[in-house]
């Protein structure tokens, strides 16, 4: 009998110690209110996605056009946009109600839509990362769309974390890969413009690192990294990964493209090695990593 006692108090005290840690993190208990429900696909409907936006070819007309005749011979699931062609495949972004308001309501160009399955890997990153401690970064957030298709997944005005958004805005003579088109004069106000009902992104204009200086958060949990080149990526990755939180996860929009963005793969493989690391590639193009 006495043993019996002895242990229901101690289990008894295990329980109620467990109750009050999970009442000590208010931040992750209110994050459960904006979490979007899942929705429910119907079972014998797949949806298939052909939006012909690619690049690297030598005739775009004749890809479309083969492309065409390819998907007419595949059963439903297929995807075609991007640079990237599967089929028999769930689709899974597209049953996501929340997250197809979210980035419907977002789009500005037809990158943006070609780009769907990069910006579900974002989301539901973002989804996992919500729930830990710590900050979302964004390190080449452009005009600002994949921030706030993310930020509108997750709650919209209601989005419980601080969202640092860092971007040059301008050409300085450093964009290393590709031109970036909306980039220049009155980019940084029109962002600045799109979050004025979002107080709680912060959109930092500035090269990295050095913008780092005027605000940068102390603990992350979600980082986006998209700089089209080495050295800005590296330099991010040296000033951030080591303040990511354990659980925080890394997306490198890059790392799985050849052509003009081999090097970044090259580079940043070095970098994770030394910290026993591997990025795991995404038939996306896109690379993740989970800081332990």
């Amino acid at each position: 009998m006495i043993l019996g006692d002895v242990l229901r108090a101690l289990l008894g005290g295990l329980f109620r110690s467990r109750r009050r840690d999970a009442s000590s993190k208010p931040a992750v208990a209110g994050v459960l209110a904006i979490l979007p429900k899942l929705s429910a696909p119907e079972k014998s409907k797949v949806p298939s996605f052909f939006f012909p936006v690619f690049w690297g070819t030598t005739d775009d007309e004749a890809v479309t056009e083969s492309m065409k005749s390819v998907t007419k011979k595949l059963e439903g699931g297929f995807y075609f946009a991007d640079n990237l062609l599967t089929w028999v495949r769930n689709l899974s972004m597209f049953d996501d109600g929340p997250f197809l308001a979210a980035w419907k309501d977002n789009v500005e160009s037809d990158s943006d839509k070609a780009i769907v399955w990069r910006r579900y890997v974002l989301a539901c990153a973002a989804y996992h990362c919500v729930q830990l401690e710590g900050d979302f970064v964004e390190c080449g957030a452009y005009t600002g769309v994949g921030v706030k298709t993310i930020v509108d997944y997750l709650g919209g005005p209601a989005f419980p974390k601080t969202f640092w958004c860092y971007d040059l805005f301008e050409h300085d003579g450093s964009m290393a890969n590709h031109a970036m088109p909306e980039h220049g004069e009155g980019l940084y106000a029109r962002v600045c413009e799109k979050f004025m009902p979002y107080p709680q992104v912060q959109v930092m204009r500035g090269k990295i690192p050095e913008v780092f200086a005027g605000g940068c958060p102390e603990r992350i949990a979600y980082l986006h990294i998209d700089l089209n080149q080495a050295p800005a990526e590296i330099a991010a990755l040296e000033h951030l990964f080591d303040r990511m939180v354990p659980g925080g996860i890394l997306i490198l929009d890059d790392y799985e493209w050849a052509g003009a963005y081999r090097g970044q793969k090259i580079a940043e493989d070095a970098w994770f090695d030394e910290r026993q690391y591997r990025v795991m590639p995404l038939p996306t193009g896109q690379g993740l990593v989970i800081k332990r």
